[in-house]
């Protein structure tokens, strides 16, 4: 049993205590899959540090963003200081993956960048289940795609310890097929350099800190960590463990055998396009094929070398892949949060992966091999699953089927919104009379619609009557979306007009009122699940409350309402209990992500959409990554994320 230490100023409250106890004495009499219901603010991040506590396993965090899994990231971090928490996310600033458009005759070649410090958490976390047992790897659902055999992984580490005797070019040579670059100029992670007797690696989990290997002849005579920057040694140690570069890597024989597999195929595939007499499809795949064979015998890598993971790990055709999940124990603990967003995300995720690869496949350019380069279809997911809790405050069909522990009481005290159904007639006028009043009160308004046109005509007319409004769609570009959420909190607007307001990062204290026009109209933005999380955008502040405009009640608002106001008087009695008054969370305003006068541009000009010259575009882009990686580097992985989006964005406007 792994030995996890919360350091933490606060106690389990409210009914998180209950909830702990009744999940962990759940998965001691053998159920193996348990839903958490949690409300908004109750807490359940600390509830899910407990269970892990207790339950003493290596544990999967999985998110549906990298946002969300940043967030959680860093809160785990916090609380298990001396304990391994990693992060393992998609590790490309950008990509597009490779496509082929039949209509247009169109080949779309791969094209990423990858971001370094990424990569090393992946590997940090890959390494850190290898040797420890008190692990907590926090992951988006990119976490289900094939990452290389964890066994080729683990054999491939290379042991060294004082003392021992090794020959050294062969050694050289071992870190080169571990894909190790020597590299004596750009030393970074995955390289290594050799000063006379002295050997110095970074491994690939790492970046300031290498490993430096003194010999006197072939004998390891020390050991040292060192600092990268300062070349000053840290520590001396008796052996060091270092593992491959990638976590696509397998031996010599292997290798050998995988390509002759590929040869094989591509052999078969080849006398299958002449035979439908397709020469152009025929000479394609040859070629490509055969670029990609001479790359690997000679590098032991190629470009895309992933489609060829099928034959790297000696796998048969439509075989399960490897994922992060098989660096796991079998007896590990996996923990979804909101899993009624992740779980359908993990079903989804096959078929719009083989969709694309099939037109690869079909016109030459990947051999059929390739679509086992794939993410895990959901039943494969499930089989791979010992025990799981699911965290949702609206869990969807699959959640509902298991065991449900409530989490309701918030230990703030925050009581959920007082909801009111008014007619549609003379709404409008209704909310600008509603709107007048919170603008007394200093406190903010959101309004969402069923339709754009709704949006636009109501931000319009609101703004006519002389209101500080602002409206929020799917064309609001990152720097705007997040200078107007801002915005709204710091009081430059009293009103946010929307369709959908449940975006990740709208926590807004300030917003005491919601309104939803058209309540009582059937469909997804109307469901059941999308009410209670409309109702909870109002449940950070004391005064909160919900107005629904419809004209009659729908079989959705009936049990939102119902399921509201059971969830408020649970509160209500807990309140009275502890002598406990509701307070508005007290949250600080991010600073604006620092755009720089650049000669006579301002940000507002920038925020109202004037066309940058190259040199401003170039001189942002490089102000937002500087800022982007401050806040990485201050494992604000939230605003990182939401800066590197406004930088693709950035880049790919014209």
């Amino acid at each position: 049993m792994a030995d996890f230490e919360i350091v933490s100023e606060y106690k389990p409250t409210g009914d998180q205590p209950e909830a702990i106890e009744n999940i962990i004495n759940n998965f001691n009499k053998g159920i193996k899959r348990q839903t958490l219901l949690g409300a908004t603010g109750t807490g359940k991040t600390f509830t899910m540090a407990n269970v892990i506590k207790r339950i003493g396993k290596p544990t999967l965090v999985l998110a549906h963003n990298k946002t969300l899994a940043g967030q959680l990231y860093n809160e785990l971090k916090s609380l298990f200081p001396n304990n391994h928490v990693e992060y393992f996310i998609s590790y490309y600033d950008y990509y597009q993956p490779e496509a082929y458009v039949v209509s247009s005759d169109t080949y779309i070649e791969k094209d990423a960048k990858i971001n370094e410090e990424i990569d090393e958490m992946r590997h940090s976390a890959t390494a850190a289940l290898m040797n420890y047992d008190d692990v907590i790897v926090v992951a988006s659902v990119s976490c289900i795609y094939g990452i290389g055999d964890p066994d080729d992984y683990k054999d491939s580490m290379l042991n060294i310890r004082v003392g021992d005797v090794i020959n050294r070019k062969e050694l050289y040579r071992k870190l080169v097929e571990m894909q190790f670059e020597r590299n004596d100029i750009d030393f970074k992670s995955g390289t290594f350099r050799v000063k006379g007797e002295i050997l110095e690696i970074i491994p690939p989990s790492e970046h300031a800190k290498g490993i430096r290997i003194e010999f006197f002849d072939d004998e390891v005579e020390r050991i040292r960590t060192f600092d990268v920057l300062t070349g000053k040694s840290i520590d001396d140690v008796a052996f060091a463990n270092i593992f491959a570069a990638t976590h696509f890597v397998t031996n010599k024989s292997k290798l050998e055998e995988a390509l002759r597999r590929i040869k094989e195929e591509l052999k078969i595939v080849h006398q299958k396009f002449l035979d439908e007499n397709k020469p152009l499809e025929a000479e394609r795949i040859e070629q490509r094929t055969k670029y990609d064979i001479e790359m690997i015998e000679q590098t032991g890598t190629c470009s895309g070398i992933e489609n060829y993971s099928r034959h790297m790990s000696l796998r048969n055709e439509g075989e399960t892949p490897s994922t992060l999940i098989d660096f796991f124990p079998k007896d590990f603990l996996l923990i979804v949060d909101e899993s009624h967003v992740s779980l359908p995300q993990v079903r989804g995720m096959f078929n719009g992966d083989r969709s694309r690869k099939e037109n690869l496949v079909n016109y030459g350019f990947r051999l059929p091999s390739a679509l086992d380069n794939r993410p895990l279809k959901y039943d494969e997911f499930d089989k791979k699953i010992n025990q799981l809790l699911c965290l949702s405050a609206t869990p969807g069909d699959i959640e509902k089927a298991y065991p449900i522990t409530e989490q309701i009481i918030r230990p703030t005290g925050l009581l959920d919104p007082i909801i009111e159904v008014r007619e549609t007639k003379g709404q409008v006028d209704d909310i600008y009379a509603l709107i007048l009043k919170q603008i007394e009160k200093n406190e903010r308004t959101l309004i969402t619609t069923l339709t754009i046109k709704m949006s636009e005509d109501l931000t319009a007319y609101l703004k006519n009557l002389g209101l500080k409004v602002a409206y929020l769609h799917s064309e609001i570009k990152s720097l705007q979306r997040l200078e107007i959420l801002k915005d709204l909190r710091l009081g430059k607007y009293d009103v946010l007009v929307g369709i959908n307001l449940l975006r990740e990062g709208l926590d807004l204290p300030e917003v005491s009122l919601v309104c939803i026009l058209d309540a009582d109209k059937q469909g997804f933005l109307r469901s059941d699940r999308s009410l209670i999380q409309t109702i909870g955008r109002a449940a950070r502040n004391a005064n909160g409350r919900v107005i629904m405009y419809a004209d009659s009640i729908s079989d959705s608002m009936e049990y939102a309402i119902k399921e509201t106001k059971r969830r408020r008087e649970i509160q209500e009695n807990y309140n009275k209990i502890h002598n406990i008054v509701p307070k508005t969370i007290i949250k600080e305003i991010p600073k604006s992500i620092t755009i720089k006068n650049i000669d006579e541009m301002t940000a507002a000009d920038i925020m109202a959409n004037r066309p940058l010259t190259k040199e401003e575009k170039m001189l942002t882009i490089m102000e937002l990554e500087e800022e982007m990686k401050m806040y990485a580097k201050e494992l604000n992985f939230e605003m990182a994320a939401q800066i590197r989006d406004a930088i693709l964005e950035l880049k790919a406007s014209k």
